[in-house]
């Protein structure tokens, strides 16, 4: 065993900083298993929000060396050895002490989100290529990276004007499948502001999932709202419809 120094970010929501502890590391160690042993003998009372430790429940979510990341999927050893390794809450969300901040907002967007409706008269074959592009959004564990490193809420905190890419996969996940039929064109332009990504890819690139958020959701939102919306012959095609022609 090894000691490697860490700085933890202590204090609530009226102020606090980064302490200092030094943690014995056994090969192996992921940075959520060194605040589990801080807990145990020298912080007893530091917030750490975590439950499966398997990267899949998305609870323990945390800033590494200014990164976001998982903190049960991010190894001691891939970390530099010649710094400290800071822990910090993530900064797009509100704190409520050390490391916990309070994500609640996320579980109200998901409410104004029209769920999965069926198209009249579908047929419930799906061919395999919907099927792997909707398996994609459906690996998301809400672990809330990518909202956290959306410059749209963390810089600017635009939270009354954007859902985040979180909530771009689930309305992609409903938008693109073949089976539902609701239209959210107006939701995505207004409340949901799509507009506001500007395509940094950011968001991907914390994903512990792997998953194209501006490729694969973003974007295709993109497209499919400017199809809808301002496109003449969709807009006749629609119209028709709506008129029975």
């Amino acid at each position: 065993m090894s000691a490697r120094r860490f700085q933890v970010w202590r204090g609530d929501a009226s102020g606090g900083a980064l302490v200092d502890y030094d943690i014995e590391i056994e090969v192996g160690m992921v940075v959520l298993d060194a605040m589990l042993e801080l807990q145990r003998t020298q912080a007893k009372d530091l917030a750490v929000r975590w439950n499966c430790k398997a990267a899949k429940c998305g609870c323990c979510s945390a800033e590494i060396n200014g990164r976001p990341k998982l903190m049960c999927k991010t190894r001691v050893d891939a970390l530099a050895a010649d710094a400290p390794i800071r822990v910090e809450p993530m900064r797009a969300f509100p704190l409520i002490r050390d490391l916990a901040t309070d994500v609640s907002w996320n579980y109200e967007v998901e409410k104004t989100i029209p769920p999965f409706t069926a198209r009249e008269g579908a047929e419930w074959q799906i061919g395999q290529a919907d099927v792997d592009r909707m398996s994609e959004f459906r690996k998301c564990i809400e672990c809330f990276l990518c909202q956290d490193v959306c410059h749209v809420l963390r810089e600017h905190d635009l939270k009354a004007a954007y859902y985040g890419p979180r909530f771009m996969v689930r309305i992609a996940s409903l938008e693109m499948h073949p089976m539902d039929g609701a239209d959210r064109t107006g939701l995505l332009e207004d409340t949901a502001g799509l507009g506001l990504c500007n395509i940094t890819k950011c968001c991907g690139d914390v994903c512990p999932e792997g998953i194209k958020i501006t490729d694969n959701a973003i974007i295709p939102l993109k497209e499919r709202v400017v199809d809808r919306s301002y496109d003449p012959l969709f807009r006749l095609r629609r119209r028709g419809k709506r008129d029975g022609r």
